[in-house]
């Protein structure tokens, strides 16, 4: 029979509340910088779990007001749980991170994304659109998340930590701050800002630390936004149960730290908070790897891809029917301007080609905007060979929009009186009808052309697609 003797549970070594404000909670931090001490410590080779808030410290709610994405206080992201201390590394070091399992609060079976204020966060489009706060509230049931906010989708969430790292030494944070310093110097107009310095005002470390110590961490520390050479904010959407990551470490312990958790994100993670974002519970464990950094020549982390999935983690949705935009390095949907093998204006083609056939279905700019965000689409780099011109695609996962709603959001999104569709003919046989014509005038094409995309039929009640 089972017995409590040989059944040890795996320790739990920071434990947050996501309802309560981050910087009233311990064990939580919102800078990078080597002298904030560790606040747990591990063994190598134990299994440990680790309890995060939001990245935003519980300052978004469960409703249908953007004023709080609005208004957010991004002097206080992001708030990480940790760090936490290796036992054994040191620098020079490379610290072996399994990612075993990651999941929200079953007290929190909900997230968000939203659209940040040009003024205040900004986002892959914030000056093209003059971004303006929205949001949309994710509700999960089990692997799958749907939204009040933007109606007709259902998918599966790949949840993965989009900010993880070690500590920086103080040499590689002095390194950190001067170069973006010089950034931000040249261009000190830029709005959005190009990055974000130092900045005293909101800094916390939840621990009781000499008020010296903690003065210097609000005046020297590194604000979380950018990925770095010690991992951070880098927003890998693959990055999942499974994953094994490669740290670089810099300072005694390694002192991980780990936040920002993801129950689904697309390629990008357009809309700045592009993922679908939660509070949540993340399970690890970790090995040592002495002198890793110079037998791999490490100067990043670097991730170990499963070989069925080519993805840092087994688990990954599988949508095989996707529609697939493509984007040069030619502002087509702006001034035309020809750019010289621009891998990110190409990425931004694309994504815009994505949101104007979604718009073309009846959804509004933002709800695309905020859907490719936080759905599993992925990105490939096609080239950056062939001048002037380089090649970004970005697929559409077909399988995400929910056909058993499709008669009714037709009929709510663009004004269509419900009709029982028996056939695709039939179907298509009312493009030229009085009624699709008068009723949708370019739309309906448009949704045809989603129908067809699929190539398949597709059972309703009563109506057959």
């Amino acid at each position: 029979m089972a017995t409590k003797a040989n059944s040890v549970p795996h320790r739990t070594i920071i434990e947050v509340d996501p309802f309560i404000p981050a910087d009233q909670q311990k064990g939580i931090h919102n800078r990078w910088h080597p002298d904030i001490p560790a606040f747990a410590s591990v063994k190598p080779g134990e299994v440990f779990t680790v309890q995060c808030v939001d990245w935003t410290g519980a300052q978004i709610g469960n409703n249908d007001c953007s004023d709080d994405i609005k208004n957010v206080d991004l002097s206080k992201i992001h708030n990480l749980s940790g760090p936490i201390a290796i036992e054994g590394a040191e620098p020079g070091d490379c610290l072996v991170v399994d990612i075993l399992d990651v999941r929200p609060f079953d007290k929190m079976p909900w997230g968000y994304t939203g659209i940040f204020e040009l003024e205040n966060g900004g986002g892959l489009f914030a000056r093209e659109f003059n971004s303006r706060a929205a949001k949309a509230i994710w509700d999960f049931k089990g692997v799958y998340a749907t939204s009040r906010h933007i109606p007709g989708v259902k998918f599966a969430g790949v949840s993965h930590p989009g900010l993880i790292g070690t500590a920086p030494s103080a040499e590689l944070l002095a390194t950190w701050n001067a170069r973006e310093g010089a950034l931000i110097a040249a261009h000190q107009n830029s709005v959005p800002p190009v990055a974000f310095p130092p900045e005293p005002k909101g800094a916390y470390v939840g621990q009781d630390i000499p008020e010296d110590v903690m003065a210097k961490v609000a005046r020297e520390g590194a604000r979380t936004v950018p990925p770095r050479e010690h991992g951070g904010n880098c927003d890998i959407k693959n990055l999942s149960k499974g994953s094994r990551c490669y740290f670089p470490v810099y300072v005694q312990g390694a002192n991980l730290s780990v936040g920002d958790l993801h129950f689904s994100q697309g390629d990008g993670e357009i809309s700045f908070c592009g993922a679908i974002e939660m509070a949540g519970i993340i399970t690890f464990s970790c090995s040592i790897i002495k002198g890793g950094v110079e037998k791999f020549a490490m100067k990043q982390p670097m991730f170990l891809a499963s070989s069925r999935s080519r993805c840092p983690s087994p688990v990954d949705p599988m949508y095989s029917a996707k529609l697939i935009f493509e984007g040069i390095s030619v502002d087509l949907h702006g001034d035309g301007k020809q750019y010289n093998m621009d891998a990110t204006v190409a990425f931004k083609q694309a994504t815009l080609n994505a949101i104007t056939y979604l718009m073309k279905l009846g959804y509004t700019r933002e709800q695309a905007y905020l859907l490719l965000s936080a759905a599993p689409v992925e990105s490939h780099v096609g080239a950056v060979v062939d001048s002037p011109n380089a090649c970004v695609t970005m697929a559409l996962p077909l399988g995400i929009f929910d056909f058993v709603s499709w008669p009714a959001i037709i009929q709510c999104l663009l004004g269509l009186s419900l009709i029982a569709i028996r056939s695709r003919a039939q179907f298509e046989a009312m493009e030229s009808s009085s009624l699709t014509t008068n009723k949708l005038g370019d739309e309906e094409s448009s949704v045809t052309l989603f129908f067809h995309a699929f190539d398949v039929r597709y059972e309703l009640p009563g109506v057959t697609v």
